[in-house]
């Protein structure tokens, strides 16, 4: 197959779909590779490590597929080759304006967010591999805005207390967050609505935060998923959050649901409960923040605390976000190729239908009709 590999355009996106590693591994494979001139330089990629592995240096004109890492914008989509093969995170739930331009060109997409939760795909995973990187350097981000020291420094001049870090959500990207702040000398605590994740939490060497009655025990399905609670219990880990919450010295929020706006998780009173000087890193704020006041890639005072949205995360580790993503791609590749290397889209694998969502001018995806 001919693969192109495009640069990406939009601001501060510095990450790439393919690295000098992965190209040569297609090649090797007996794909053709092309990447956009510049694509990898942003992550330390030039075009002479890309050319070294087999590449050549060129535009998608005549490509079976193009490897993208964020969704193309309008102005991009009438310079793809119309009937190409279009695989990237697709931003699918936000993606309906963008849709009939899309089929007009009749591009096949995939998107590497549907990527099922299964055993099999897990290296294919794209998500939690960027999840992974952003919740490791939202403590990073909230350690350099917070300004002081996490661990504890005894010296001859006096003791500096630890940092105190509270994790809202023990997904992927809390529990590497939990991880990077215990490594960091931090004392650290973490909630999550999933009674699972409390051993979890326990074992990264963090404090569990929870109302842990009877229905707490008993929220969660045979599936691993939680429960509604009822309002009672809401209530009661509300206060408990909110008390918890304002003796935080860095509170890192991680809730997300597809397709749906974020939870409010911190109130504007409990964020402005904190000690001056506080950080709050809301890392939900591109789907309207776990925290009313956080906006997009802005660090807001809210009398004296710091609360601070970053879109993108994993791209300010764009050497090591790019990497995973690229390996994610190199990982998916064989499900739609045939024995004869050539591109084959129809199969009945549920990872591929999962993550299809147009074809031949046709949106054909159900979570988007």
């Amino acid at each position: 197959m001919k693969i192109a590999v495009l640069k990406e355009r939009l601001t501060g996106e510095d990450r790439v779909a393919a690295t000098p590693e992965t190209v040569k591994k297609l090649t090797a494979l007996g794909h053709s590779v092309t990447i956009e001139s510049g694509a990898g330089e942003a992550a330390g990629f030039p075009d002479s490590a890309y050319e070294a592995e087999g590449a050549s240096i060129g535009g998608p004109n005549g490509s079976d597929i193009i490897f993208k890492v964020r969704e193309p914008g309008a102005d991009e989509i009438g310079e793809l080759p119309e009937g190409t093969t279009l695989i990237a995170l697709m931003n699918p739930f936000a993606l309906s304006t963008a849709l009939p331009a899309i089929n007009a060109r009749k591009l096949t997409t995939l998107a590497m967010e549907f990527t099922p939760r299964i055993t099999r795909a897990q290296s294919m995973d794209a998500l939690s591999s960027q999840s992974n990187l952003a919740g490791y350097r939202s403590v990073i981000e909230g350690a350099q805005i917070y300004g002081r020291a996490l661990p504890m420094m005894m010296t001859a001049a006096g003791t500096v207390a630890p940092a105190k870090v509270f994790v809202m959500g023990a997904g992927v990207a809390g529990l590497q967050a939990i991880a990077t702040a215990r490594r960091l000398g931090g004392v650290v605590s973490a909630t999550d609505v999933r009674p699972a994740a409390k051993e979890q939490v326990a074992s990264l060497g963090a404090k569990f935060i929870a109302v842990e009655d009877e229905e707490f025990k008993a929220a969660e399905t045979s599936g691993g998923y939680a429960k509604e609670m009822s309002d009672e219990y809401k209530a009661k880990q509300a206060e408990l959050t909110a008390s918890h919450i304002a003796k935080q010295d860095i509170v890192i929020t991680t809730a997300l649901i597809p397709g749906r706006p974020a939870p409010v998780l911190i109130t504007e009173e409990m964020a402005k409960s904190m000690k001056p000087g506080s950080v709050i890193v809301d890392m939900a704020v591109a789907q309207g923040g776990n925290c009313p006041l956080s906006k997009p890639d802005e660090v807001v005072n809210a009398d004296g605390v710091k609360i601070a949205g970053f879109t993108n995360l994993p791209g300010r580790l764009p050497a090591d976000a790019s990497s995973l993503f690229a390996k994610n791609l190199l990982a998916f590749l064989p499900l739609i190729t045939a024995e004869d290397g050539s591109l084959n889209l129809d199969t009945d694998d549920e990872i591929v239908t999962a993550m299809l969502l147009t074809r031949g001018g046709e949106t054909v995806n159900e979570r988007l009709t």
